[in-house]
């Protein structure tokens, strides 16, 4: 199994070049370094890992991951200053309105669709086929209350709205167009609403502190403080489907990365991402751990591409 390159060796190339010369068979043994950013949560985390272990594993490239970047825009920033070639997760809704500029759109193939167009055109990337998970915005319960009310959608919950806690992210309640305010217009309003930080509502909601959250639907806590999503039957809040993304010149470079894609295409669902963000997350294992035994339990997909074939 080839290593991963790390900065060291980037560094004694770029000496190299600034030197404006080269070492001797330097151009014969030398194997590419592609940069895949991933932002600071684990899910991105774990997803560059799998791309890493897959590219590594199949092309003659090696890799090196850029981790913990700020936001999509940082990823995006990076990407059109080539110092990143990969990005490991961008979602539909976040990059609709912030990279593009644009509305948002409830319809998640019409999201998909537009970003996938606009990359191309705007920015020669490759926008890739989504991983089969969004990580939204989603209203959760615990499952006793779900149970106990026979609550599977938000709009179940509006007989009980005028007695319930609703915890929520900090930066949501005053959000524009997908937060509080658009949610009443939708919805209905809540009888309290607490804003806290995202990573309290949770234990909130377990604890009894809260009895209905603002959570995000690929969460690992969700499964920790067993946690039920509701349906968003009134398709309120943006699609927030994940996908990869590849600079263009990368992929003439190296077209294997492309079925590489294609392969884990559909492959990840919310509740498997649940599932891997909870190793990560609640039983601490190391993203990549988590990827190589995803990877490894599935044959790397490497069916899905005699399916394909």
């Amino acid at each position: 199994m080839k290593k991963t390159v790390y900065k060291g060796s980037i560094i004694l190339l770029l000496l190299v070049m600034l030197a404006g010369c080269s070492l001797p068979g330097l151009a014969s043994t030398s194997k590419e370094t592609l940069k895949i950013g991933a932002l600071g949560t684990s899910e991105s985390q774990i997803l560059a890992e799998m791309l890493s272990i897959m590219i590594e594993r199949e092309t003659e490239a090696d890799t090196e991951l850029v981790t913990h970047l700020g936001s999509s825009i940082v990823q995006h920033q990076g990407m059109t200053r080539g110092d990143l070639d990969i990005t490991s997760t961008r979602y539909t809704g976040t990059d609709l309105s912030g990279t593009l500029g644009m509305d948002p759109i409830t319809d998640p193939e019409k999201a998909l669709n537009i970003v996938k167009r606009e990359f191309v055109d705007r920015f020669d990337q490759t926008w890739a086929p989504t991983y089969g998970f969004e990580n939204s915005y989603s209203v959760a319960v615990t499952k006793e209350f779900a149970e106990k009310n026979d609550i599977e959608t938000v709009s179940d919950l509006e007989p009980y709205a005028d007695d319930l806690r609703f915890g929520v992210d900090n930066a949501w309640i005053n959000r524009k167009g997908d937060g509080y305010d658009g949610f009443q217009e939708t919805y209905f309003s809540f009888g309290e609403v607490y804003p806290m930080n995202v990573g309290l509502v949770y234990q909130a909601a377990a604890s009894g502190k809260m009895d209905v959250v603002l959570a995000y639907s690929s969460d690992g806590r969700i499964k920790e403080f067993d946690l039920k999503v509701l349906e968003d039957d009134r398709k309120f809040f943006p699609p927030y489907d994940a996908s990869p993304v590849i600079s263009n010149e990368v992929l003439k470079k190296y077209p294997k990365i492309k079925d590489i894609t294609e392969r884990l295409h559909g492959q990840i669902s919310t509740e498997m991402m649940q599932e891997l963000n909870y190793n990560a997350d609640v039983k601490l294992m190391n993203p990549r751990k988590v990827a190589e035994q995803f990877l490894e339990k599935h044959g790397y997909f490497e069916d899905a591409e005699k399916e394909g074939k």
